[in-house]
């Protein structure tokens, strides 16, 4: 099972500055990578897929100013949205009474106060760290403390109004009860302040 620990960066939080930048930064390869996506296929040369995507973006300024495990992920939450695009317009040509409009292609970010998620897979964050009891982004100065021991899955910024939520995701293994004859139910009530049974 999947959990999350967060951690809140407001705007007086040393690491504000340097996570409005990234987030600032991924935005930016959103939108231009979207841009390339969205004239492709106006113009009717088809959907560029992740791959080609990945090739034709890797030199870009845009794909350089971030590190680059966590470039190829904002290409990769890009190709889902196609993905559901797609998959909405053809249920849409099937089932056109589940919508209420027809699905519109993938917008872009707003220009200037616009920001993305990041998401940092397990390679890009440093295992010394880790080992230390903290979350270090690689290609950053943000290390945080982490009460986490287990398996970590990904680190995510998620940008918020007015601040920054950084998830910790990782992995915990599930508890199983042992199995108990003994079972009671407790039902609160309006005209009863509760019933109790049990076997």
């Amino acid at each position: 099972m999947l959990v999350a620990e967060r951690h809140i960066i407001k705007k007086g939080h040393r690491f504000w500055a340097e996570i409005d930048n990234l987030s600032w930064q991924s935005k930016n390869l959103y939108n231009s990578a979207n841009y390339l996506i969205r004239q492709n296929f106006i113009y009717g040369h088809g959907y560029l897929t992740y791959n080609q995507m990945a090739s034709l973006m890797k030199e870009t300024e845009q794909y350089q100013a971030l590190p680059a495990k966590v470039s190829q992920q904002v290409l990769r939450r890009l190709d889902r949205n196609w993905q559901s695009f797609f998959a909405a317009s053809s249920e849409f040509k099937s089932h056109p009474d589940k919508f209420l409009g027809k699905p519109k292609i993938p917008g872009y970010k707003e220009p200037k106060k616009g920001r993305n998620l990041l998401v940092y897979t397990i390679q890009a964050i440093s295992k010394v760290g880790l080992r230390e009891g903290l979350v270090k982004l690689s290609g950053t100065s943000i290390a945080l403390p982490t009460r986490v021991e287990e398996r970590i899955a990904e680190v995510r910024i998620v940008p918020k109004c007015d601040c920054y939520v950084i998830e910790v995701i990782y992995e915990k293994t599930e508890q199983f009860l042992a199995p108990n004859e003994k079972i009671a139910a407790i039902d609160l009530g309006i005209d009863n302040l509760m019933a109790v049974t049990s076997n």
